[in-house]
């Protein structure tokens, strides 16, 4: 009788065990238009698969903000939620906006 529970409850265990942890993580870029020509600075909350690097975060960036014309220059950094805070006041109205 105790393996029959056991054994569901291990399995359950492991499967969830397999699913990875998912932390928020955040990019600041800078985005340009032209005709005439405008900067933003902004900061961006990026999906878990554009985490890693500057172009895998670029990828994700890049057609969410050319919706509205932008187009991307530069993915500064990618952080955590530790670091919004500290750029709010910077990034303004395109804090969190795309």
């Amino acid at each position: 009788m105790e393996k029959r529970i056991l054994f569901p409850l291990g399995l359950a265990l492991a499967l969830f065990a397999a699913f990875p942890a998912s932390a928020e993580c955040y990019a600041d870029y800078k985005a340009k238009r032209n005709d005439p020509l405008r900067l933003h600075y902004g900061v961006i909350e990026l999906p878990d698969n554009a985490c890693a690097d500057r172009s895998a975060a670029a990828e994700a960036i890049a057609p969410r903000i050319a919706r509205d014309g932008w187009q991307l220059l530069n993915v500064m950094s990618i952080f955590g939620e530790g670091g919004l805070s500290e750029r709010k006041e910077s990034a303004g109205t395109y804090f969190l906006r795309y």
